[in-house]
């Protein structure tokens, strides 16, 4: 036994509230090292006492053993490629536990506590073990219900489609006339996307997330001018607001972006202090080394990256608090938008987000917050700030395994496992999971334009645990390099789009809504993984169904033989007890119970 290897704490991801009634524990050993994991666990005040007086809290080590505990079996929930992880989840009966771990590696056995180990259960008293004090209900962790059944479509609104050219801004051009660059612009605007609301509800999808909507002079808008106001050439207050009703009607939420990391150097405030240095009222909103202001040969405050023009705003400044909560606040109270996509949200203090949790949670308690953090972001998810990050990790897991076959099904499958063991379910279950976005290369451009290996991709995030993202255009296989390449206009013509692509991807999101287990409702678990093949399986289970979703990312066809009859959902029929799944291309079959 790797005693060594057998890591937990009384912290998350390792243990958390999942809800008001149940506490969620995981154990993290050598891989292959263990057969079994016991929890033992229970109410720190329950006794096995044969006197009522041996039942306070003055513990004596000479005593008897007293202290009453249950003995529940952990799950093994997957191995990554150095690390198996046991889960259970739990319900302590007064909302207070403390628990321990018996590990079992063939004939040997030990006993895992917050003080050490142990060859025998230490039962005269529980100060050995860990502890959840208390579930507060305050303190568990609530991301809105809601997102764990949407499907979110991602518009970079300048490129969606242009419905009003009376608002295009000068020099804007013919749709699609061009390739994309850092300074073009098409006139995407609100009306294009009212225009295609039919589109948008036929395809399934049940959220969007716009990118930058507020004035800024790039096509991105990641440059803000004036946060409180829209920019004139994606449409008028009134367009908006229709809009957003029209979205709500049609049973689509809407998630804002905005960068409150940096605005544009051209902000009035940032102009301010150029203009009257440290005098300006404004000068403390920015991270100053020196007056006078300089953004050549290199700027003197503190950038987004390195550029001059994006001025990083002082987060911990009460007016600049002030003013950045006010926009949280404004847009969700006043045009009743349903959360915020955060841009460089990593690079803003912990301070600042939490007071922007509450604010925006007391505009809408159900508003969803997610942050764009690249790299593990245990800290953001804590409850008190971010709902969400986008899950660029699992996005290149996707992409090497899927989209360029860089990577074994072994090494995807690790990959997946510590991701899921990274967060807590509360935080899986709303996890913003994207295979592209207007950040990266397009996913069909990384999958060398094979629009079956972009099916692939497509089934995988769509029966994955957490909120799917879709970059629009990819459901018609839209390709694109690098920012600004991956933001070609939408294309409108059925005849220059993928159709078959389209349709498949309708199914998947049919399917995801109708079978609550393809989604945030079961168990996610590979079964049958085989690096020759480029193949495995995906059992995903609930009390109610059992779905078996299976991958061939190789070359030949793979028959694939089960003892429990399926139905193949894709097709819509009953399975033979032998399933050949073609060669870049996956199945869902639900099993019929007898």
């Amino acid at each position: 036994m790797n005693r060594a290897a057998v890591f937990h704490r009384a912290l998350s991801p390792y243990v958390y509230k999942y809800d008001q009634e149940t506490v969620h524990i995981r154990l993290m050993s050598a891989k292959g090292d263990l057969d079994r994991v016991e929890l033992v666990h229970g109410d720190p005040y329950e006794w096995d006492a044969e006197k009522e007086e041996d039942r306070d809290w003055n513990f004596d080590p000479n005593k008897e053993k007293f202290w009453k505990t249950t003995t529940t079996e952990m799950t093994f929930s997957g191995s990554d490629a150095t690390h198996d992880y046991w889960f259970v989840a739990i319900k302590p009966a007064k909302k207070r536990v403390r628990y321990g771990f018996k590990v079992n590696a063939g004939e040997t056995s030990a006993v895992y506590t917050e003080r050490g180990w142990y060859d025998e259960l230490p039962l005269d008293h529980p100060g050995y073990y860990f502890a959840v004090p208390y579930i507060n209900a305050v303190d568990v962790f609530d991301a809105p219900k809601w997102v764990k059944d949407t499907v979110w479509y991602q518009i970079f609104p300048d490129r969606f489609a242009n419905g009003d050219p009376a608002n295009d801004r000068p020099g804007t051009i013919a749709w699609g006339a061009e390739a994309p660059a850092f300074d073009n612009h098409f006139g995407g605007d609100f009306q294009g996307v009212i225009d295609h609301i039919d589109y948008l509800k036929a395809l399934g999808v049940t959220g969007i997330y716009f990118c930058p909507i507020f004035v800024a002079p790039s096509n991105h808008k990641y440059d803000t001018l004036d946060y409180l106001r829209l920019d004139p050439s994606f449409g008028t207050e009134e367009t908006f607001r229709e809009m957003v009703q029209l979205l709500h009607d049609n049973g689509i939420r809407i998630l804002l972006d905005a960068v409150f990391n940096h605005v544009s150097v051209d902000h009035p405030a940032f102009q301010d202090v150029m203009k009257y240095g440290k005098e300006s009222k404004y000068a403390n909103w920015f991270m100053i080394d020196e007056f006078p202001i300089q953004t050549t040969p290199e700027p003197n405050y503190e950038v987004f990256a390195f550029e001059p023009n994006m001025p990083k705003l002082n987060t911990a400044h009460p007016d600049v608090k002030d003013y950045l909560l006010k926009v949280g606040r404004y847009w969700v109270e006043e045009f009743q938008v349903d959360g915020w996509r955060l841009d460089v949200a990593s690079e803003v203090d912990h301070a600042f987000w939490r007071e922007f949790r509450t604010a925006v949670r007391t505009a809408n308690p159900e508003a969803y917050i997610v942050g764009e953090c690249w790299t593990d972001s245990q800290e953001w998810l804590l409850g008190d700030q971010f709902d969400a990050v986008m899950n660029y990790g699992l996005t290149e897991a996707f992409l090497t395994f899927f989209a360029t076959n860089e990577t074994k099904a072994t090494a995807f499958s690790h990959a997946v496992v510590r991701n899921l063991n990274g967060n807590t379910m509360n935080v899986n279950e709303v996890m913003f999971n994207l295979v592209d976005s207007h950040d990266t290369p397009r996913a069909l451009t990384r999958a060398n334009g094979n629009h079956e290996r972009m099916k692939l991709l497509m089934l995988s995030l769509l029966t994955f645990t957490g909120s799917p993202v879709i970059y629009y255009g990819d459901e018609i296989g839209l390709t694109g390099g690098q920012d600004p390449d991956n933001r070609k206009c939408m294309v409108w013509d059925p005849a220059e789009q993928d159709t078959a692509l389209l349709a498949y991807v309708k199914r998947l999101i049919a399917l995801r809504k109708q079978h609550p287990g393809l989604a945030n409702a079961g168990t996610y678990q590979f079964e049958r993984l085989n690096d020759e093949t480029a193949s495995f399986v995906i059992r995903r289970q609930t009390n109610q169904a059992t779905y078996l979703i299976l991958f061939n990312n190789g070359p030949e066809a793979i028959d694939f033989t089960f003892d429990e009859p399926t139905i193949d959902l894709l097709e819509d029929r009953p399975s033979a007890k032998t399933v050949v799944v073609p060669p870049v291309s996956g199945k869902i079959l639900q099993v019929q119970s007898s």
